[in-house]
């Protein structure tokens, strides 16, 4: 019987970057495991292919498969990119996966987004700010269509921390709000129902650790998975906050 080669691709080789910071005898090193390339195989597939038959011990995260949860963001031969999205054809034979920078390490390639990105949230207000409470059972105005689209392109942020764990002025500013921050708070100023003038927004932004911050290395926007224009809505700040003569307090 003829063979099918359209399940016996190469012979891949992840050297994985191992350590659980929980256990005080563990030290970072790389670990390879060497499986079988298939057709449409994805960075997904081949680690729980490693953690089904070979090492049930490795740490990764994932939920959705589809690139919406963000979840398995990680270091894809020193890129971040989420591993659901990422076909092994489209690499070489030997890949090397390392958590992602800056997030605090979980394990091997888990690493806690969630913390940081709540913790900026919280630092940015990134809520709608209402004047009044609203009536949960009052209809909002319609918003006209054009806005909404704008509106929805921001929210297509996963806030899987590849913008994060690729930018420079990140790894050397803790207090850094990141790509991430500056378009989650340009979607709120432009949401109509938020209250805040520019001078509020320009208050949490317009600072070293904001807009001001940044090195415009384009690392963000190369990165994003979802394609956003990330580096458009930081100059786009820094235009408006120098025509309006604002800048934050820290600043």
């Amino acid at each position: 019987m003829e063979e099918d080669r359209s399940l016996t691709g190469r012979r891949l080789r992840l050297r994985i970057l191992r350590h659980n910071p929980c256990d005080p005898g563990s030290v970072p090193r790389f670990e390879t495991f060497a499986l079988d390339e298939t057709d449409g195989m994805t960075l997904f597939i081949a680690l729980n292919e490693i953690r089904a038959t070979l090492d049930p011990s490795l740490q990764f995260d994932f939920v959705c498969r589809a690139g919406i949860c963000g979840s398995c963001g990680m270091l894809i031969d020193g890129r971040p990119g989420l591993a659901c999205r990422t076909l092994t054809k489209d690499l070489g034979a030997e890949i090397t996966l390392a958590p992602l920078p800056v997030f605090e390490l979980i394990g091997d390639l888990s690493v806690d987004t969630g913390k940081w990105m709540r913790a900026m949230s919280e630092r940015l207000e990134t809520w709608v700010h209402a004047q009044e409470e609203t009536d949960p059972d009052r209809l909002e105005a319609r918003m006209d269509p054009e806005l909404a689209e704008r509106l929805y392109e921001l929210d297509r942020c996963i806030e899987c921390g590849c913008c994060v764990a690729g930018c420079g002025t990140a790894r050397m500013r803790p207090d850094f709000v990141g790509a991430v921050g500056v378009n989650k708070l340009a979607r709120f100023r432009l949401d109509p129902r938020d209250t805040r003038d520019d001078a509020a927004y320009y208050a949490l932004v317009g600072t070293e650790e904001g807009v001001f911050g940044c090195m415009t290395l384009l690392g963000c926007e190369d990165v994003c998975p979802k394609g956003l224009s990330l580096a458009a809505q930081l100059a786009f700040i820094r235009r408006r906050m120098a025509l309006q003569g604002l800048r934050g307090g820290s600043g």
